[in-house]
């Protein structure tokens, strides 16, 4: 059983955009897959996250809703914040149990952080602490937006100071405005020793079903 921990150069940058084009694209080819958000903060009328819906809707199999997402806090604010307005911790432990009924259900687990890969979380560390207790294989989103070769770089950097694998990365095109969108690309394939997944074009909404064309597997 194979899973990733899905990470990016920062916030609103598409991960789950891109966490649900890599599940339709198993999909594709027959890979029983599914999506898990372990902290989502923003909560609709129902109790639902936005993010944890789209992962749901895109997994080509169902699972228990608890174990997608172990912890939903109802502001859309840092989780930390979130957690604490609500008298909550997040620990570490019930995301591993988690973690680990899903890995007996599916053939690939694809793990979605909140924010960029040093958000803090609570009591027991940050995003990037738990990426390395949970020791995955990593999968970078950068956000193509001014600015992003230096945001990457430096995540780079921290993922490979946690000791983790850097799976391969994907470019997603957040800014339909920005300039030389392609030689930054470029840039960063010649400046991050790791695979390049694809590139996605701008969509507004996001359409995970036509962008899978766009991405290959890790």
């Amino acid at each position: 059983m194979t899973a990733f921990f899905i990470t990016g150069t920062d916030t609103e940058i598409g991960k789950t955009f891109v966490t649900c084009t890599l599940l339709r694209r198993y999909a594709a080819a027959g890979v029983r897959a599914v999506g898990m958000k372990p902290v989502a903060a923003g909560l609709d009328g129902h109790g639902h996250n936005e993010d944890v819906e789209q992962l749901i809707a895109a997994a080509p199999m169902p699972a228990d809703r608890a174990l997608i997402n172990p912890y939903a806090f109802k502001r859309a604010i840092a989780p930390h914040l979130a957690a604490a307005e609500e008298g909550r911790d997040i620990r570490f432990a019930p995301i591993h149990a988690a973690l680990g009924e899903l890995r007996k259900q599916a053939e690939v687990v694809l793990v979605e952080g909140v924010g960029g890969f040093r958000v803090p979380l609570g009591p027991e560390g940050d995003s990037a602490d738990l990426a390395q207790t949970l020791g995955l294989p990593v999968i970078l989103v950068v956000g193509l937006r001014l600015g992003c070769i230096n945001h990457a770089l430096l995540t780079v950097e921290a993922i490979a100071a946690r000791g983790l694998p850097l799976a391969g990365w994907v470019a997603n095109s957040v800014d339909p405005l920005m300039q030389r969108p392609q030689e930054n690309v470029a840039t960063l394939c010649d400046l991050i020793v790791a695979p390049h997944l694809g590139t996605l074009p701008y969509q507004a909404p996001p359409q995970p079903d036509s962008a899978a064309g766009f991405v290959r597997l890790p």
